[in-house]
């Protein structure tokens, strides 16, 4: 097994005073900094900026100038304000919400941009269509994008404005896609001197975490910027190629970085024990050579590798049998404890059947427009139930009355000024609130008969909360004089055209309705990364003590990624060693550096469960390429 380095703790020191160096507003200059897993890039970051807030924080406070703090993910930029702590001076923000907030009162300009893109795009999808076998699953999609598109442009024919939601999906006419509203911004940064100069004087540095996940088209666009106005504006990029996982992000981006930018280094893992490091070490060394060392107090660490075929019948037992080996081998007891570990999956679909809310999950994914906000929770239809409803179960079945009244009067319209007024019970006000909250108990809620409907049409019939637009379809239309006084539709929902429109939302929304309502509960820790179970994607920059990854291509939906291909159990197709050949990015090496980015996030011992059609050959790749020793590998 390969030995790691080991060095002291301040061995990165230099990188920071770099970075101090480059946020000086006499003279900034721009910079990016590699840092490797658990290399303390925030702690960098909250250096860098601790620094400048004593060297320069007043006089940028008096001129109304700030560092802008941008990064991809809403829990990335959780993460650095938790870390960095609450100040203006710094504002933090993911990348789509920045880019929004600096398009969102162009609206003359981007329906210009519109009115200019969408025509090639239509011309394209004719092209495509024209070229494509009629009758098939794409050719559909393209019929509805092309009538989609049609009716856009009609649309677009008198002026309008627009909407976005950087949180989760957008529907209608006026509402803006994610990737429009990069472009757009990317677009505007490139070609109107006016955006440019608010940028600079607002923003005299902009600081990218993840930079390597961060829009190529958007990159380009920062990059001119920071060319156009060196001396005036500097923009510092912390990332990790081998931690690029999302396909937005430039292949190259480290190619990318002019000459004469700083290239601080931090090539120290804080994090993770030696052994760990060791493995990503080998990981990446085929991608890109760089490696990491480790401290000298760090301990070895823990690694094991558990096989096992794709058609064991009781996956979730064989990995609690796996938790129990684990116990024993690290003398920890907490890895038979469920919540003191991390299960990281490859996708969604494989932590929603180990967690149990897969038919919930499985009836809104059908629909691909509902995707991104089933996936942050983010729908208004989901909400409901989420941080609704949920909240009042749990404070009723606790009998915590002063909870319930809490939760209500800062959620339900039953407590607003206008129904108590409407009551039919003057003397007793609160009758309604007792009456609305045993029935929804009485559903038993818990168990697994009672669906989402019989939940949903019960907080309608008592009216407990307003009812968003996407689930209106699904009770009774006829409202009584209170509740009329009550709803107050949200004009900007950005699911009413849908609902309105979209049979196949329709569709999700019902058969979603028909699945079991308990399954809310695991759902709802899930996407709060509350649970015991993440995603890849959802972890990134994260760590945790004790890291369970589980492999199971079978379990997966994406063709994206394939860990039977990584670990040589089943055969590379043509395209897949032309990839690994022209060294272009490829599903081997997504699923790599996918690998690469959960064994890194373990803190003390990690153990990968890796189910294959070829168990033989999996054992026998692992100790070829030298990831594991034979006594790291087992076969429960």
């Amino acid at each position: 097994m390969v030995e790691v380095e080991t060095v002291s703790p301040d061995f990165d020191n230099d990188a920071d005073d770099q970075i101090q160096t480059c946020l000086n507003p006499s003279a900034p200059k721009s910079f990016f900094l590699y840092a490797g897993a658990g290399s303390g890039k925030t702690r960098s970051l909250k250096s860098a900026l601790d620094t400048f807030r004593a060297n320069y924080g007043a006089s940028f406070r008096r001129t109304g100038k700030k560092i802008a703090v941008v990064t991809y993910t809403n829990a990335a930029a959780d993460e650095i304000a938790a870390r960095v702590g609450s100040d203006p001076l710094f504002p933090i923000s993911t990348i789509h919400s920045f880019c929004w907030k600096h398009i969102e009162t162009y609206h003359h300009d981007i329906q210009t941009w519109l009115l200019k893109t969408l025509p090639v795009d239509l011309a394209e999808l004719h092209e495509k269509q024209a070229k494509g076998r009629p009758g098939t699953k794409a050719a559909m999609d393209r019929e509805r994008a092309i009538t989609s598109t049609t009716r856009r442009l009609e649309w677009l024919s008198v002026a309008r404005r627009f909407t976005y939601n950087p949180n989760g999906d957008n529907f209608g006419q006026d509402s803006l896609s994610h990737s429009e509203v990069l472009k757009i911004t990317a677009s505007f940064i490139e070609t109107k001197p006016s955006m440019q100069a608010v940028l600079i004087n607002q923003y005299p540095f902009l600081l990218i975490d993840e930079s390597q996940d961060t829009n190529k088209g958007l990159l380009t666009a920062f990059f001119m910027l920071a060319a156009t106005h060196k001396g005036k504006f500097g923009m510092g990029l912390f990332g990790d190629t081998m931690q690029r996982i999302y396909l937005d992000g430039h292949p190259e981006l480290e190619s990318l970085v002019p000459d004469n930018w700083a290239r601080p280094v931090k090539r120290l893992n804080h994090r993770s024990p030696q052994r760990i490091i060791a493995l990503g070490n080998i990981l990446r060394a085929p991608i890109d050579r760089q490696s990491q060392v480790a401290r000298d107090d760090s301990e070895i660490g823990f690694v094991r590798l558990f096989i096992a075929p794709n058609n064991t019948p009781d996956k979730p037992g064989f990995e609690k049998r796996v938790r129990e080996r684990m116990a024993n081998l690290c003398s920890d007891p907490d890895w038979n404890n469920e919540v003191t570990i991390k299960a990281l999956t490859l996708e969604h679909h494989m932590a929603a059947s180990r967690r149990g809310f897969l038919d919930m999950f499985r009836a809104l994914d059908r629909d691909s427009r509902l995707s991104t906000g089933l996936r942050t929770g983010d729908l208004p239809g989901l909400r409901l139930f989420t941080e609704r409803v949920a909240p009042l179960i749990a404070a009723a079945r606790a009998e915590d009355k002063f909870a319930i009244m809490a939760h209500l009067r800062a959620t339900s319209p039953l407590l607003k000024r206008a129904a108590i007024a409407l009551s039919s019970t003057p003397g007793d006000p609160l009758q309604p609130i007792r009456f609305a909250v045993d029935a929804l108990l009485a559903l038993h809620p818990e168990q697994s008969t009672t669906t989402f409907l019989s939940v949903l049409q019960c907080v309608a019939e008592h009216h407990l909360f307003e009812i968003p637009t996407a689930l209106r379809p699904f009770v009774v239309n006829e409202r009584t004089t209170v509740e009329s006084a009550l709803i107050t539709d949200d004009a900007s929902s950005y699911e009413d055209e849908a609902v309105e429109k979209s049979p196949e939302s329709l569709e999700a929304w019902r058969a979603f309705l028909e699945t079991p309502y308990n399954q809310i509960i695991p759902f709802a820790e899930y996407v709060s990364d509350r649970g015991p179970f993440g995603t890849h994607q959802g972890v990134k920059g994260l760590e945790f003590e004790r890291v369970l990854v589980i492999l199971d291509d079978s379990d997966a939906r994406g063709f994206l990624f394939s860990y039977e291909k990584l670990f040589e159990a089943k055969p590379l197709s043509d395209t897949d060693r032309k990839h690994l050949e022209d060294a272009t990015d490829g599903g081997v090496t997504r699923t790599r550096r996918l690998l690469y980015v959960t064994c890194t996030r373990a803190k003390k011992s990690l153990a990968l469960v890796a189910y294959t059609e070829n168990p033989d050959a999996l054992l026998a790749a692992a100790l070829r390429n030298q990831w594991f020793v034979s006594e790291e590998i087992e076969r429960l």
